[in-house]
């Protein structure tokens, strides 16, 4: 989150948690290695940025699955308001316990 201020120091970044710096680091390189993020080195301070590209592809999905899920949710409503119709027809054809009990006198 921190990263979406705009770019920051590997030192900023690990400040917050209660974490060595070696371990902070191993973070840092995954999300390398998986295009998140870029960092570059001047002098002592390595810097690192968001990339935001290579989310577009994980987005794509995100939609992909929302859409899915949505028309899931539009079949499971109607299949429960059919569900719901059909107990209020079966409701209305049965006779009330009042009706049986006035026809029984």
């Amino acid at each position: 989150m921190r990263l979406c201020a705009g770019e920051a120091s590997v030192g900023e970044l690990a400040d917050p948690f209660d974490m060595a710096l070696p371990s902070f680091m191993k973070h840092i390189h995954a999300l390398e290695t998986s295009g998140l993020i870029l960092s570059e080195k001047s002098g002592r301070v390595r810097t690192c940025r968001l990339s935001p590209d290579a989310l577009v592809g994980a987005e794509d999905w995100f939609q992909q699955q929302r859409a899915i899920w949505e028309a899931r949710l539009d079949r499971f409503e109607a299949y429960v308001m059919k569900l719901k119709k059909e107990k209020e027809r079966a409701a209305a054809r049965r006779p009330s316990r009042t009706a049986k009990r006035k026809g029984s006198e």
